[in-house]
C-alpha cells in the first residue's frame, strides 16, 4: 500500500549566487559608473499550521534560491535574488546530515534562515583611486551556500491515541474530529498517522493524532508503531486506548507501557487516561470485572463510539488540561 504520510526526507538546499559588479564607464569626466550586483535571495523554512505532513516535499527535493542581478550603468545596483522558502507543518525539525539538530520550528510562521545568500560584487566605480583613475576590474558576487539538510515530522498534536491494533482509536477520532480515517476489522488497518482537529464551543482547536497499533517489541522495530512512536513525544495528553473485546486487560495495558516505556521514559511523565473502548459491549458487571483488573493508580473512562457513552466526558477531560 502507497504510504502517503511522509516525515522524513532529505533535502538539497542552495541559496542564491550574489550579482556580479559590472565595468563600465561614462562618456564625460566622472569616469567608472559601474554599478554593483544584487545579494542572493536566501534560503528559509517557515511554519504553516495547515499542514500536517511533509510530502508536498517528497518530489521536489531541489530547492534553490534566486541568484542577485548583475550591476548597471549609473552606479545601479542590481536587484536582490527572491528567496527561497520552505513551509513545514509546526514540529518539523532540520538536522545535518550528522543528525544533529540545527532548527526546529515549533509555532506558526515561525520563519528561520537555513542559508544566507551571496553577497554581490562591487562595480568598478567603487575602485577608481588617485593612482587608479579608470579601473578595468570589478566583484564577482559572492557564491550561494549549498549543504544537504535532513528534514524530520514529530507531530506537535494536543492529544495522542495509543492502543494495540483494532482497539478502537480510529473510530474514536473520527467521532470527536473530522477526521475520516479507514476503519476496518483487522489488524493494522491504521498504516499512516491519522490527523484529526477537534473545535469544541468557543474552545482553541486541539489537534488529535491517531498512531498506528503498537505490538509487544514495537520499541525495538516490531510491527508499525515503532516508526510513528517519536510522534508521541510532544503530545501533552495521551490516551491508552484498550478494547472492550480484549480477554486479559492488564496484560494489553502493560504491553503499552511497556513499548513506551523502553522507546522513550518521559512519554510515561505526560497527563494520561486510560480509556476502555467499545463499552457498549459490557454490562455493569463486566465493567466492575474490568476495574478491579486496572491498576489503582491509573484515571480510566469508559467510551462507547456507538452508543456515544464517555465522549462528552472525554472532550471535558481534554479542553480541562488544556485551558
Amino acid at each position: 500500500m502507497l504510504n502517503k504520510f511522509t516525515d522524513f526526507i532529505k533535502l538539497y538546499c542552495k541559496s542564491g549566487d550574489g550579482g556580479a559588479g559590472i565595468i563600465h564607464f561614462r562618456k564625460e569626466k566622472f569616469g567608472p559608473d559601474g554599478g554593483d550586483g544584487g545579494k542572493g535571495g536566501n534560503l528559509l523554512i517557515r511554519g504553516n499550521n495547515k499542514l500536517f505532513t511533509i510530502s508536498h516535499l517528497k518530489y521536489k527535493k531541489h530547492i534553490i534560491a534566486e541568484n542577485g542581478k548583475n550591476g548597471g550603468r549609473n552606479r545601479i545596483t542590481g536587484s536582490n535574488g527572491k528567496d527561497s522558502i520552505i513551509e513545514v507543518p509546526i514540529g518539523s525539525i532540520v538536522k545535518d546530515i550528522y543528525n544533529n539538530i540545527i532548527i526546529e520550528i515549533l509555532n506558526n510562521n515561525e520563519e528561520k534562515i537555513l542559508l544566507f545568500g551571496g553577497k554581490g560584487g562591487k562595480g568598478n566605480c567603487h575602485f577608481k583611486n588617485s593612482l587608479c583613475k579608470t579601473p578595468f576590474f570589478s566583484e564577482k558576487g559572492e557564491s550561494g551556500k549549498e549543504l544537504i539538510f535532513v528534514l524530520e515530522l514529530k507531530l506537535l498534536a494536543d492529544v495522542g491515541l495509543i492502543g494495540l491494533p483494532n482497539s478502537g482509536k480510529s473510530t474514536l477520532i473520527s467521532m470527536i474530529t473530522s477526521s475520516k480515517p479507514k476503519i476496518d476489522n483487522y489488524p493494522f488497518t491504521t498504516l499512516n498517522p491519522n490527523i484529526g482537529v477537534l473545535n469544541y464551543k468557543n474552545f482553541k482547536k486541539i489537534v488529535i493524532a491517531d498512531i498506528p497499533g503498537i505490538i509487544k517489541g514495537a520499541s525495538k522495530g516490531k510491527g508499525l508503531g515503532f516508526e510513528f512512536l517519536k510522534h508521541i513525544q510532544r503530545n501533552k495528553i495521551i490516551f491508552l486506548i484498550i478494547s472492550a473485546e480484549v480477554i486479559y486487560y492488564k496484560k494489553n495495558y502493560n504491553i503499552i507501557i511497556n513499548e513506551l516505556n523502553f522507546f522513550d521514559k518521559k512519554i510515561l511523565k505526560k497527563k494520561r487516561l486510560l480509556v476502555i473502548s467499545k463499552s457498549d459491549l459490557l454490562d455493569q458487571e463486566l465493567k466492575y470485572e474490568i476495574i478491579k483488573e486496572l491498576p489503582k493508580f491509573e484515571k480510566y473512562i469508559f467510551i462507547s463510539s456507538f452508543s456515544k457513552e464517555g465522549l462528552y466526558e472525554l472532550i471535558y477531560y481534554i479542553c480541562n488540561i488544556l485551558s
